[in-house]
């Protein structure tokens, strides 16, 4: 499923996983958040809500443009560096191309919508 995420004027493209993860994240947008850097390697924010990751890997290692879901937390997490795996993270799907208008200092906020076919 296709969805545009959209920052500080400025619409990127992503593609969700055919995963129950990928599905249910779906089912909350359209969705409005403020990320925040953490580590220097991901942009993270709260989620409404859990999702449902019924068989999902138990880690997933993040590569730069992977939307995730951080599984203990319950947030969702951007990653713009690649990250080791990590249990309980659970990839959402990636961007289709550069991420670069999340990257900017302090609190970013985004609205994700769906994009119908």
């Amino acid at each position: 499923m296709g969805i545009q995420v959209i920052v500080a004027g400025e619409t990127l493209s992503a593609t969700l996983d055919d995963s129950p993860a990928g599905r249910d994240f779906a089912a909350l947008l359209p969705l409005e958040l403020s990320l925040s850097d953490y580590h220097a390697t991901e942009k993270i924010a709260d989620l409404p809500r859990r999702l449902d990751t019924r068989g999902a890997p138990a880690s997933h290692a993040a590569r730069t443009g992977d939307i995730t879901y951080y599984a203990p937390w319950g947030n969702l997490a951007i990653f713009y560096r690649p990250f080791q795996a990590a249990r309980g993270l659970v990839r959402l799907g990636a961007f289709d191309g550069p991420i670069d208008a999340l990257l900017s200092d302090g609190a970013t906020r985004i609205r994700l919508e769906r994009v119908e076919p």
